[in-house]
Parts: C-alpha cells; sequence; structure tokens
C-alpha cells in the first residue's frame, strides 16, 4: 500500500471516527434533553393536586319527621358522591366512608368502594343512605330546626390513594370532603349544600 493510499485511508478512518462521535454526543445530549423535559414537565405543569371529593345534589326518597315535643328524624336518599380528578394521571383510591352527622352526632354513613378516578375526569359513585335520629341527645337542637323546617346536616370522609403521571411517578395525595347540607322537611328536597 502506497503512503497516499495509507494516509487516505487513514483520513477515512479518522472521518468515520469523527462522525460516529458525533451520533454518539448527539444521542446522548438528546437523551439527557429529554429526560429533563419530562421532569420539568412533571415537577412543573404537573403538579400533583389532591382531587375534589364531595357529595352532590339529591333528592330525598324518603323522609319522617316528628314534631317539637317529641324530635326525630328518619330518611333515605341516594348519595352522588364526586371525585374530581383534575391531574394529568389516575387517582387510585382505597376504600373509605362518608360520615353523615347532626349537632357533631353521627346519624348514618355511606360506604365509598375501591376505585380509580381517570385523568381529568370526575369518578361518579351513587351511593344509598339511611339516616335516623336516634343516636342524638335530648339536649340537641332538632325541636327548634323541626319547627323551622329545616334539618342540617354535615358530611365528612376522606379518602386515600396514589396518582401516577405517566405511568413511573407517584405521589400519595389525601382528599378531604367536609359539606354542610340543609334539608326542607316539608318539600324533601336540599335547601342548601356547601362543601370547603
Amino acid at each position: 500500500m502506497s503512503k497516499d493510499n495509507e494516509s487516505l485511508h487513514y483520513m477515512n478512518e479518522e472521518a468515520k471516527r469523527k462522525k460516529r462521535m458525533k451520533w454518539t454526543i448527539g444521542i446522548i445530549a438528546f437523551v439527557i434533553f429529554q429526560v429533563l423535559v419530562a421532569v420539568f414537565f412533571v415537577l412543573v405543569i404537573m403538579k400533583f393536586k389532591s382531587p375534589k371529593f364531595r357529595v352532590g345534589e339529591f333528592n330525598v326518597q324518603t323522609l319522617n319527621v316528628g314534631n317539637q315535643a317529641s324530635p326525630s328524624f328518619n330518611m333515605s336518599f341516594v348519595a352522588p358522591i364526586r371525585v374530581k380528578n383534575t391531574n394529568w394521571g389516575p387517582f387510585k383510591y382505597d376504600a373509605s366512608t362518608v360520615s353523615f352527622t347532626y349537632g357533631g352526632v353521627q346519624v348514618g354513613q355511606a360506604a365509598i368502594p375501591k376505585s380509580k378516578a381517570n385523568f381529568k375526569s370526575t369518578k361518579k359513585i351513587d351511593v344509598p343512605v339511611t339516616l335516623n335520629s336516634d343516636a342524638l341527645p335530648t339536649s340537641s337542637n332538632l325541636g327548634s330546626e323541626l319547627s323551622s323546617g329545616i334539618i342540617t346536616l354535615n358530611s365528612q370522609g376522606e379518602l386515600k390513594g396514589k396518582v401516577t403521571v405517566m405511568f413511573m411517578f407517584k405521589k400519595t395525595k389525601i382528599s378531604q370532603m367536609n359539606c354542610t347540607i340543609a334539608i326542607d322537611t316539608t318539600t324533601n328536597a336540599i335547601h342548601s349544600l356547601s362543601c370547603k
């Protein structure tokens, strides 16, 4: 092999080596850039938020009330529980319960089964509820509320679960429910409903 051929061969090998090196550096830089974009996307753009856990408006199916002298109530309805997930990933939560209270005393509860709220959607759960005033002390304000025609209830609950974003980033989130429900005993309808 002549010196010219040898140097030409060496220059070709050197050019190929430089080209391979450029490709390798380019691929590594691209992978690092993609990882940084993904991390930025998850940490800044897709912040993990606690889903909203609420009871919606409902129709009272049955309602029996006493009077001011002998205050009591029994009622049943289907509670529309809503889990609104605003995250860019599903929220898988454990089974839980929603307690319904009157004056701080539990008068009934609803079971929430283990499930999942998909990303950017609202999971709807309709659960049957039966409430009664048997556990209330005689000193409660129920008599005066019955004479006014409005019964004020509270619903409280907690959902614990995990939000998963991009199939690999997971974070535990807890959603709280705290709603005040005023029920009109003359129309058997919700007078007002507010949730925090």
